[in-house]
This record gives C-alpha cells, structure tokens and sequence, in this order.
C-alpha cells in the first residue's frame, strides 16, 4: 500500500511557492533608489553611466563542478563569479546579475540561490531577476550587466607590440585546490576555496581601464590557451619570461589548469598600471614578458608555448 502524500511537501515543489521562496533569499539586498528588481515580468534599472557591457556565462553541475564534491552552494556562488569576471576582464563596473536555474525535480533550489546571493554581497553586486525551468541536469546561466563610464571598455584586440605583459595574480591555484579536493583536502583548504570560490578582480579591471591599457581578458581556461586567443584577436606574438606559480601548484596548472580568473594585461605604461593598483590598495601585477609583433613567435623562456587549456567538447 502506498504511503498517502504530504501535501505540503507536494505544495513546496510547486513553482509559484518555490519563486516566492527564492524571491525572499535574492530580494534581501539594498535596492538603488529609481531601479525594480525581482517581483515583475523584467528589471527596471536606471540608465547606464557609459557603455553598457553584458556577459553571459553557463554553469553546469558535473562539468564546471564535481557533484560528488561541492555543494549546490558553491555552483551558485561559482556561477555567478565566473561570469562578474568576464566584467572585469573588459575593466567594467557591475550593475547587476540576472539568474536562469534549469533543474531536475527535487534540487535544492533555494540552495543555488544562497550560493549565487553570497557571491553578489561579496562583490558588491545584486540579483535583479532571472528564470526557473525544469530540465534533465543542474545549469546555472547568469548574465551580468555592467557599465565603462568615461573611457571605453578595454578589449583582447588591442596589444601592441612592445607591450608588456602582466597578470594580476600567481597561476595555477584553481587547478591544484581540485586535485587536493580529489585527494582528500578540506573544503576549507586554501586552494580548494580557490577553486570552488573564485574570486573575480573587478577592482582590478576597473583600475587597469583607468591605467589605459591596451588590452585585457581574464584567465578562466589557462594561459597557455587565452593568452593566445588574446595574441589572435590583436594579431601579435609574444614572448614570456617566465610564469608565477602560485605555492602547491605545478606549473602544469598554472599554464593549462584555468579557473584563476586572474586578468591577463598588455599595457605600454607599466609604471603608470603599477601606480594605480597602489593607489587602490591592489596587489601589484606581474610582468611575464612582452608583445612581440611576429604572429608566429610565441614563447615560454625561449620556447614554443603549445596552446593548451580546457575546451568544451561540443
């Protein structure tokens, strides 16, 4: 004989009661005077302050997050920094952040939602809207809004020869906190906090913007692949000293492990960058070479740097 059903329990699936539930965990923050964000069809935001930059970045559990282990809460929170980082590689300023969970029934969602919440109060964003769907595996799909006043956003196209080459942070820490996950470390542990909560450096960005570097993207899939994509788009080559791998990472993971989110720079003024990031209590970048203008010289301490890093199978 079947056990009867609770109907609450039946109740709580039900898409307007989980709605509401999220609204309470997304709609907690401040919301800026003029501007209307979770409770209607769309957002109302006030008019951006320069260009507007949008981003979309897609989450998926079992592919962007081990499931067996992370949290629900952690792929919210990863979610949502991955794509604030996308933000910082243009040197943009966050407006807000849209979510679109697609779930099979009996996720956690609200789980998700603390996750992507803890994220936007550490940087200092906020949740204006997003969407529900039931779907076959766990995806978290997060647009971000953001705005360039004054100067424009800062593209990969623009190195130029002669550049120096800098990055805002060591390499290889995202990498080596999930093989020390997979070997038993703590969720606590230094570099697995790296890996399941990234940090993306939208202060960063924003002061190599106002430094007017000549380009800029962030380092999610490993500098052995975006550094290239970054000499592709501006049609340079390049020629690297060496590379800062951060304590208890091979140099392995720091040239192909990705998920830094650290920012790759090129800038002819690095004195002028460096001031900046003083001046607004940033760590000081690292220079690891030069743009070169031959496309087909690409080197780590005088040797072919093979592109490398993660890739989608599609």
């Amino acid at each position: 004989m079947n056990a009867p059903t609770d109907p609450t329990k039946e109740r709580s699936q039900h898409e307007d009661d989980v709605l509401e539930r999220i609204a309470k965990i997304v709609g907690a923050g401040v919301v800026s005077v003029g501007e209307h964000y979770v409770g209607d069809d769309a957002a109302v935001l006030k008019p951006f302050v320069g260009e507007a930059i949008v981003s979309t970045d897609v989450a998926v559990l079992g592919i962007h997050l081990d499931a067996e282990l992370f949290s629900l809460r952690d792929l919210g929170y990863k979610a949502v920094t991955s794509a604030l980082s996308d933000l910082a590689a243009m040197g943009a300023r966050p407006r807000g952040v849209l979510l679109a969970v697609s779930a099979p029934p009996g996720t956690d969602l609200e789980e998700i939602h603390q996750g992507a919440v803890e994220a936007t109060r550490a940087t200092g964003t906020v949740i204006v809207g997003g969407d529900l769907s039931g779907g076959r595996d766990v995806t978290v799909a997060v647009t971000v809004l953001g705005e360039c006043p004054g100067r424009g956003a800062v593209l990969r196209s623009g190195a130029r020869a002669g550049d120096e080459l800098l990055v805002t942070g060591p390499l290889g820490r995202a990498a080596a906190g999930l093989r020390r996950r997979r070997e038993g470390a703590e969720l606590s542990d230094e570099l697995v906090e790296a890996h399941r909560r990234p940090w993306p450096r939208l202060a960063e960005g924003m002061a190599a913007r106002g430094a007017h570097v000549h380009a800029m993207m962030d380092l999610s899939d490993g500098i052995a692949l975006d550094l290239h994509r970054l000499a592709d788009a501006s049609q340079v080559g390049f020629a690297l000293d060496d590379l800062p791998v951060a304590a208890g990472a091979t140099e392995e993971e720091a040239t192909s492990g990705g998920e830094d989110y650290e920012l790759l720079i090129a800038t002819n003024d690095p004195a002028r960058l460096r001031m900046m990031f003083y001046d607004r209590g940033l760590r000081e970048p690292i220079t690891i070479g030069r743009v070169v203008p031959e496309m087909t010289t690409r080197t780590l301490r005088g040797k072919d740097l093979a592109r490398r890093g993660f890739q989608h199978r599609l």
